[in-house]
């Protein structure tokens, strides 16, 4: 069940969160950076209930910090792993992974984003922690602003790693499924701008809307989109294909089945070239 739990609450702490990640096989500190849940996309999959308010509206970066402290604590020492809410998890997960800036909307719109990235980063430089990963999260939208560049310029110096959100080939899709008034030609050029300075990983989630998959043509253009990257000297490392694994933001949409994702990865691979691509089907 834990691997299904992606609570942003964790006992009385109201910005960081530690979840159990079938991706990563091990422990995943989450840090929510939108307690408000406000985000610049609105896409149709979306697990968070912007339906209700957030007791917590702003960051508070002091308290955050402190809970990011205990929790790396808790881990380091295996404190973690003697709660209720931990104490099942299997001997060979209880790894932690990486610190992952997610949350409930887009951590990059925060405004002191680089401030955090450094102090976040320090305290992993405290408790001796080199060899964990710093996961950025993001929907790719805010990567021009300068205040954002610097902190992905700290990611890169802390064992950081750019997860962007590719949903689409076309803007006709791309619109259909993220509902923003951000172009998707200026998420496609951040994009590119930031895998031409390091390696990232695309996060592309399909699914099924009023019962119709994405059809050949918006995958072809979806193939196109991560070999143009390719060409013009971006670097991916990883594709991550899956579909809908939680309650998504609106019940028109409905997961592929494993078989569906199975052949788009099979196609990213094979018009790409791309042969590390990550399966995360509805049953994973």
């Amino acid at each position: 069940m834990l691997h299904t739990s992606h609570e942003r609450l964790f006992e009385t702490n109201r910005f960081v969160y530690p979840v159990l990640s079938r991706r990563s096989q091990g422990v995943s500190v989450g840090i929510n950076l939108n307690p408000n849940k406000v985000c610049n996309f609105d896409c149709i999959y979306c697990q968070v209930d912007r339906t209700t308010t957030s007791e917590t509206r702003f960051v508070e970066m002091d308290q955050l910090l402190t809970e990011l402290d205990d929790m790396l604590s808790l881990l380091t020492s295996g404190e973690l792993f003697r709660t209720e809410r931990f104490s099942l998890v299997p001997i060979h997960l209880q790894r932690l992974n990486d610190i992952a800036f997610s949350g409930d909307g887009e951590p990059t719109t925060y405004k002191n984003f680089d401030e955090i990235i450094s102090a976040c980063a320090e305290l992993k430089q405290k408790h001796r922690l080199d060899s964990v990963k710093m996961v950025l999260i993001t929907n790719a939208s805010m990567f021009h602003r300068e205040h954002v560049k610097l902190g992905l310029k700290i990611l890169d110096d802390n064992q950081g790693e750019i997860w962007a959100k590719l949903d689409a080939g076309s803007e006709e899709y791309y619109q259909q499924i993220e509902r923003t008034s951000i172009r998707f030609q200026k998420v496609l050029d951040n994009i590119e701008q930031a895998a031409c300075t390091r390696p990232i990983v695309i996060q592309s989630l399909f699914m099924k809307v009023n019962d119709e998959a994405p059809d050949d043509r918006e995958l072809e253009m979806f193939c196109q989109r991560l070999s143009d990257i390719l060409s013009r000297g971006g670097q991916i490392s990883l594709v991550q294909i899956y579909t809908v694994a939680r309650q998504p933001a609106e019940s028109f949409v409905t997961p592929l089945a494993d078989a569906e994702v199975d052949r788009i990865v099979e196609l990213v691979r094979s018009k790409t070239g791309i042969q590390t691509v990550g399966y995360y089907g509805y049953s994973s």
